[in-house]
């Protein structure tokens, strides 16, 4: 169990699961086309209408404009709003399945389960459904433990000719509502037959562990997880402990928890380890009715349909059933959070998160992902405050340090930024040098801006020294030497070196052919500062660059050209280049403004490149 992967899917398992399970949504009409309202089906109206906490524009008469309002929010994700015209479009049309789909799929992305399953049950009343629909009612079954109803459902669904036979998830399931019943001979009999299938054996083998230590087998559960690929993941890994631990194997399991990588950014696994060190008991509970074993059905499928290079709708719909289905599953409300922050649509994601606080469940992996999704989306304020929260209840994980840095650093509050990063480094003292070099680069970047070059120099030094092959790192400390006329030649290596490690990335590409410049070498600052500019047309500061350069070379009219462009891409709003300065350059020259600039004392100050910084630190997170 070395390495334990406690955030990933098993890729094996994933690719199977793609494969063999599909719940595609029903198609409208071939020509694609709502149909035209028909006045009896505006008695639906009150059957089925619009949510209460719908978008404010006012719904529309007939069904053409709700319909292509609805399919306008699902593009955007704004579930809430699709749900409101979806909802207003089925009241419209309620036997058109497609329209009805898509009110299912929009309403439960939404959280809105409840009345997703008032559906549902009206479609089964027209004498028809689709899959999802019949997805939904079996969970609502399963949620009310009516186990004997769910049989008789899936029994009656294998015989729709509307709903594809998904034998995977039918048989899954099927297993656990037999547990439900009481008939736990069958259930186990029914996931071993299914666990013959070498593609999905792990997975079903992990359902199968889950089953047996619920009627006890705790000897015959751990066999099975004793398979790695069968419980290679948090929720695997945390049954395995308790089962351990079950069976008077304590030390066993400690020594497992033990070889987990990061283990400090998952708390509940902290804990467990220092129950099994203490002797406090501990209980089985990972599964503890049925429908918390279908809600990890659920969240299986939601992780593999989530891994789908293309987007997928029904991983953020499988995701929320769990969640439903078993509230107290928190790695279902977070896999639920994690999806909504993809799709951008962070105030629902938000509820999830402070669900988990509630639940005492801030796990410090899902606070550090909401974080960077928020910071991403530009919402600094909320992520600022998120990180300062996690450094409150987490004041020993130099990662949470690390992300409040960060984020300080982007806004460019320098001089705050420093000593989150001081505290990040003093946790991570006594750590393998490969987890402290990020926390070097990051602390070198503050501190360069705000004027402690000496103590970023050293950071940066040091940083290079455990990771020479980092790009935007060596193209930092090389690009500070060159602004500061000091160490050029070691600094044109720094940044040769790191041209050769990233040849495509424009930043550096401009960092080389500014180097030249500053050493009087222009014309081999040239090609590098086309390539520049072949990958950053739109940058100000790269086509201001160029422009001094060709004026350096002596095409004039190359460089006016160049400075007129990077006037024209506004350069004053990013705050990098001196906008009254380009002007200047094109009524008189560069070289009477070098002049004007020597002869009242002014040096000229390059903008550090902060963008190629920004770009490496997110790849090195």
């Amino acid at each position: 169990m070395d390495d334990v992967n406690t955030t990933r899917p098993n890729q094996a398992l994933i690719v199977a699961l793609i494969a063999g399970m599909s719940l595609p949504l029903a198609t409208p009409s071939a020509a694609q086309e709502p149909p035209p309202p028909r006045p009896e089906n505006r008695e639906m109206a009150e059957t089925v209408a619009p949510p209460d906490d719908g978008p404010d524009a006012p719904l529309t008469n007939g069904l053409a404009g709700p319909f292509l309002a609805a399919r306008m929010a699902t593009v955007l994700n704004d579930y809430r709003a699709a749900a409101n015209y979806f909802s207003e479009a089925v009241a419209q049309d309620p036997k058109d399945r497609y329209l009805q789909d898509g009110a299912l799929v929009a309403l439960i992305s939404a959280g809105d389960v409840a009345r997703a399953i008032t559906l549902a049950d009206q479609m089964a009343t027209q004498g028809g459904g689709t899959e999802l629909s019949a997805l939904v009612r079996r969970v609502n079954l399963a949620q009310k433990g009516d186990w004997t109803g769910l049989l008789e459902l899936l029994d009656a669904d294998a015989k729709d000719i509307n709903t594809k036979d998904n034998a995977l998830l039918d048989g899954m399931m099927r297993a656990w509502a037999l547990l439900g019943v009481g008939n736990a001979s069958d259930a186990l009999a029914t996931f071993e037959e299914m666990a013959k299938a070498r593609d999905v054996a792990p997975m079903v083998q992990y359902h199968l562990a889950l089953a047996r230590a619920m009627v006890g087998d705790y000897e015959g559960a751990q066999s099975l997880l004793s398979d790695r690929q069968a419980g290679d993941h948090l929720l695997g890994l945390t049954a395995r402990v308790q089962i351990l631990a079950q069976l008077e194997r304590r030390d066993e399991a400690a020594a497992l928890l033990d070889k987990v990588q990061g283990i400090e950014v998952e708390p509940q696994l902290v804990e467990l380890r220092e129950k099994l060190k203490s002797g406090e008991p501990i209980t089985f509970d990972v599964v503890q009715t049925p429908a918390d074993g279908l809600a990890q059905l659920l969240l299986t499928f939601a992780s593999a349909l989530a891994a789908n290079p293309d987007p997928e709708p029904l991983s953020l719909i499988h995701a929320r059933l769990a969640a439903w289905l078993s509230p107290e599953l928190g790695t279902a409300r977070l896999t639920v959070a994690q999806l909504l922050q993809e799709r951008q649509q962070f105030d629902l994601a938000e509820r999830e998160f402070e669900a988990l606080r509630r639940m005492g469940e801030m796990r410090p992996i899902a606070e550090l992902s909401r974080i960077d999704a928020l910071a991403s989306a530009d919402r600094h304020d909320e992520a600022e405050s998120a990180a300062l929260s996690l450094t409150a209840a987490y004041p020993e994980l130099p990662q949470a340090w690390v992300a409040l840095g960060d984020l300080l650093r982007q806004q460019e509050k320098f001089a705050q930024a420093v000593p989150a990063y001081d505290k990040a480094l003093s946790l991570l003292a006594d750590a393998p040098p490969e987890e402290r070099w990020f926390g070097l680069y990051a602390r070198g970047i503050a501190l360069e801006r705000v004027g402690q070059f000496d103590r970023a120099e050293k950071d940066l030094l040091e940083a290079i020294e455990i990771q020479p092959e980092e790009p935007s790192l060596l193209n930092y400390l090389g690009y500070s030497w060159i602004d500061r006329n000091e160490n050029l030649d070691r600094a044109l290596e720094l940044i040769r070196k790191a041209v050769e490690l990233s040849p495509d990335d424009g930043y550096i590409l401009d960092s080389l052919a500014w180097a030249y410049f500053r050493m009087g070498r222009y014309e081999e600052a040239v090609e590098p500062m086309e390539q520049a500019i072949a990958t950053m047309s739109s940058d100000p500061l790269v086509n201001d660059h160029l422009g001094d350069i060709y004026w350096k070379v002596g095409r004039k009219r190359e460089a006016e050209i160049q400075w007129q462009r990077a006037l024209s891409l506004k350069p004053g709003e990013s705050g990098e280049v001196d906008a009254d300065r380009i002007r200047a350059k094109l009524e008189r020259g560069l070289d009477r403004v070098l002049a004007e600039e020597k002869a009242a004392g002014e040096s000229e100050q390059l903008p550090q490149p902060e963008a190629e910084a920004e770009a490496g630190a997110a790849s090195a997170d």
